[in-house]
């Protein structure tokens, strides 16, 4: 499998350089230059199989010839062997044809472990091979953080350096990452946005010389192999409910849009996806380019669903790329007006592709409480902020009641539980492992808003 950017100024390249590249070149993102497809044997097959091995079979075109499929398999029973449920992504029915998708039961109870926990190995893997050491920098907007920290921490050939913007996280996301005592592990608190962070790593990214004296790699979703990573709970989950023989539906609450285009690769290889739904909150920057075709950023409002407080939504190119023809130019042109005049209009063919497989809907901090309540009393069931969001987009835009609707749960609701009590008048309760960190001493710098900074700090430079 060989990989093109969403650019198309970069060199093609192979999955292990990907890996390790996670920006291309030119400023785009990485996608295969074409989409492996499945037939309906090959869904049914995977049917009542565990999820490692659903995760195994997903995978193998994307890495065939850097893996052997023995080793795969492997490794991603080893990967998901520390998931604290059988299923590692158990559904709950909470209607007629509605369900949730709980992709929190890994090590820090939300769904980036799915693909994080996975990425550490891969990172290993390939950096066994080269004799190699990285520097991995990342934002974080909440979860992205410690799941990375709990892939990658302790480990002997990489430094890590998690870039989140200061009081903008809930406390548990924060301590989740600042209470781990690891050599290798930097927690920098950001005086901005995640959008500010997000855009100091893309600007380290694009800054060739510092870029290769500190070998950078990402752990955000611009890595290729996050998404991957994310396409198989989407087979695994529908396969469960009928695939390939009926067609299932998902609603993914949406920020940096890297779980909903998991979704797209999915529907891109066969799964028979009838429709995505893009929850979003009062930061509805998809929302709106869903409405309208306008592409346009506003200023970060602070949610009770912080992980969702994103206006520059980085895997949103890589849709761009699909529903304009996968033409690199043109995708190329709408990111440099985005860059030079703050937005862009998608072309109207381009629009009603993206509208045609997805609908949206916004939900405030009203709203949040009043979802977290209704699922409590109607249905028995606490959801996280993110959660609720997906769940009551899943209700309002109409979708066919014959059509299974699957929702993500992104996050045990432990992790918001002051957004919880304000909703339902009491807290969730806390893992145990959640409880220990409340006490543990954090390690974390704060920093100005300044990618100079950073930077100094990242290389041993700062004063």
């Amino acid at each position: 499998m060989q990989y093109l950017s969403t650019r198309g100024q970069a060199p093609v390249l192979d999955f292990e350089d990907v890996l390790l590249a996670g920006l291309a070149s030119d400023g785009g993102l990485y996608l295969p230059e074409t989409w492996p497809r499945f037939s309906a044997a090959q869904f049914r097959a995977m049917q009542g199989l565990p999820y490692s091995e659903i995760a195994a079979r997903v995978f193998e075109p994307f890495v065939e010839g850097w893996i052997e499929p023995d080793e795969l398999a492997a490794m991603t029973a080893q990967t998901y062997a520390v998931f604290d449920h059988p299923a590692v992504v158990p559904m709950v029915q909470t209607g007629d044809n509605d369900w949730l998708l709980e992709l929190f039961h890994g090590p820090t109870f939300a769904f980036k472990d799915v693909a994080l926990q996975l990425l550490g190995r891969l990172f290993d893997r390939a950096l066994e091979r080269r004799g190699a050491r990285i520097t991995i920098v990342g934002a974080t907007s909440g979860d992205t953080g410690s799941a990375a920290i709990a892939g990658c921490a302790g480990r002997s050939n990489m430094d890590v350096y998690i870039l989140y913007p200061q009081g903008r996280v809930s406390e548990v996301q924060r301590r989740q990452m600042t209470t781990v005592d690891a050599a290798n592990v930097h927690c920098i608190a950001v005086e901005g946005t995640f959008d500010d962070c997000q855009a100091m790593v893309k600007a380290m990214f694009n800054d060739a010389p510092f870029r290769r004296r500190i070998n950078l790699a990402a752990v955000n979703s611009i890595n290729w192999a996050r998404v991957m990573a994310q396409t198989a709970y989407y087979v695994a989950s529908a396969v469960r409910l009928g695939a390939p023989d009926r067609e299932i539906a998902y609603c993914v609450p949406s920020a940096n849009f890297g779980a909903c285009f998991a979704g797209y690769v999915a529907k891109a290889m066969g799964l028979p996806i009838s429709r995505f739904v893009v929850a979003t909150n009062t930061n509805d920057i998809l929302h709106r380019f869903l409405e309208s075709g306008s592409y346009r950023p506003t200023g970060v409002v602070p949610t009770l669903s912080p992980s969702m407080d994103i206006q520059i939504s980085s895997n949103f190119e890589r849709l761009l790329f699909e529903v304009h023809g996968r033409d690199g130019d043109k995708t190329g042109r709408l990111m440099a007006r985005l860059a030079q005049s703050g937005g862009f209009e998608a072309e109207p063919e381009a629009h009603q592709r993206a509208k045609t497989m997805m609908a949206s809907h916004r939900l405030d901090d009203d709203g949040i409480r009043a979802e977290i309540a209704r699922m409590h009393g109607q249905c028995g069931i606490t959801v996280d902020p993110h959660t609720a969001c997906g769940t009551a987009a899943a209700r309002a835009v109409g979708l066919d009641p014959a059509i299974p609707v699957i929702t993500h749960a992104q996050a045990d609701p432990a992790k918001f539980p002051d957004a919880v009590a304000g909703a339902i008048g009491q807290r969730p309760a806390m893992p145990k492992a959640l409880q220990r960190i409340m006490e543990m001493p954090e390690h974390a710098t704060v920093l100005p808003n300044e990618l100079a900074a950073v930077q100094a700090f990242i290389t041993g430079e700062s004063g």
